[in-house]
């Protein structure tokens, strides 16, 4: 596209009078445009990257109680706040790190299910595979299905020397998933503001 074709575009959508609110709807249109882009997929699932319009299903699943007891209260009390949570969370990290949490949706009918990706965590000496799935879809293989194509795309294309992953020590769930990837138990950490220290997990991809 020219770049006069591109003033005009921005012209016509956004008007001509510069101020903030127009900086930021040109900003968000453009995040739009490079987010949004599938990076996996499975036999029943798509995985891609957020962008704002997921805030919803963000909302949602960040509130559901099984998120809350298992991974935390992120402070998410609106879906505005959720909007700018996947701003400077996962879309941040997707620019700065090349990865992060991947929406997992449905081929048949595009619905998301849950998120599962890579984090790079500041208490972390290794980038971690994280998921959550929305109570509606548990025991369908989803987790699995959608956690095993990210690994071996770990593996395969970003080729980190090992992938940790961590969990509550009573998240039988987690911990069995973990071990079905190839993952290990290594110890547990206490990692503040967290009161019972957390199980970590790691796979070895290649010699350090």
């Amino acid at each position: 596209m020219k770049s006069s074709t591109i003033r005009v575009s921005l012209l016509l959508r956004f008007g001509k009078v510069p101020c903030l609110a127009a900086l930021l709807r040109i900003v968000l249109f453009f995040l739009r445009l490079v987010s949004g882009m599938k990076i996996l997929s499975t036999e029943r699932l798509h995985l891609r990257t957020m962008n704002p319009d997921d805030a919803a299903f963000y909302f949602e699943l960040v509130n559901d109680p099984t998120w809350l007891e298992n991974i935390g209260d992120k402070g998410v009390r609106s879906v505005e706040g959720a909007r700018t949570a996947i701003l400077e969370g996962p879309m941040a990290m997707q620019t700065q790190r090349g990865h992060s949490l991947y929406v997992m949706e449905r081929q048949s009918d595009g619905q998301p299910l849950g998120l599962c990706g890579l984090i790079k965590r500041d208490t972390l000496p290794e980038v971690d595979i994280g998921y959550a799935i929305r109570p509606a879809y548990f025991g369908q293989g989803y987790t699995y299905e959608a956690a095993a194509a990210v690994l071996a795309y770990a593996r395969e294309q970003l080729q980190p020397p090992a992938l940790m992953g961590i969990t509550k020590p009573s998240n039988v769930n987690s911990i069995r998933l973990l071990e079905k990837l190839g993952l290990r138990y290594i110890g547990s950490e206490l990692f503040p503001p967290n009161t019972v220290a957390t199980n970590k997990y790691r796979i070895e991809f290649r010699s350090a």
